[in-house]
């Protein structure tokens, strides 16, 4: 199915942060179509995120952690499915979301119909590498390992299911434990 829009005259709009937009998810997926260069997410309630792009640094580290995980995802591809910071999840409590990487096992993927596979897919990801206000999101949500990897104090927090979160202090890899088995991230790379 492919969607079209009339094109609209736009005009920009400064929203305070005390102001919250809410917004259906027919009218978020129509404001994603409408602009692809934005990132936009969508919380539980229907309140519209906007991402602003990175710094350089970040962009970068990003596309280490990205490589590196997509690397293992061709090596591993009977395993399951990677995905990059522009894929769109649409978890159980309704948010839609967009971790920085992730991963869905290749049963939950093929479980998925063609149509749910080519939007936002509707399930949360088995794996996420994204920022501390949503990590707890995706855990309540059904993720099994998320890392928040904060370059700049060379410390890494890591969530698990019914887990406390494990931090450490200057690791050099991080395992993919029994969720990416195999897959060994090198934080070298992500340090410097």
């Amino acid at each position: 199915m492919v969607q079209t829009f009339t094109q609209l005259e736009t005009i920009s709009l400064e929203v305070p942060n005390s102001i919250a937009l809410t917004v259906t998810g027919d009218q978020f997926e129509a404001l994603v179509f409408a602009n692809p260069d934005l990132r936009l997410e969508r919380t539980a309630q229907g309140e519209l995120i906007v991402n602003p792009p990175t710094g350089g640094e970040s962009s970068s580290r990003n596309l280490s952690i990205s490589g590196q995980l997509g690397n293992w995802c061709e090596t591993h591809e009977d395993l399951g499915e990677g995905f990059d910071s522009s894929g769109g999840f649409i978890l159980p409590n309704g948010a839609t979301r967009s971790p920085d990487a992730s991963w869905v096992s290749r049963a939950r993927w093929e479980a998925l119909t063609a149509k749910e596979r080519k939007g936002f897919v509707p399930l949360c990801p088995d794996f996420v590498s994204t920022l501390q206000t949503k990590m707890r999101e995706y855990i309540d949500n059904g993720a099994r390992l998320g890392w928040l990897i904060d370059p700049q104090n060379r410390r890494v927090e890591i969530y698990r299911q019914q887990a406390e979160v494990e931090i450490l202090a200057n690791p050099t890899e991080l395992s993919g434990e029994d969720v990416l088995p195999g897959f060994v991230l090198n934080l070298r790379r992500v340090w410097r």
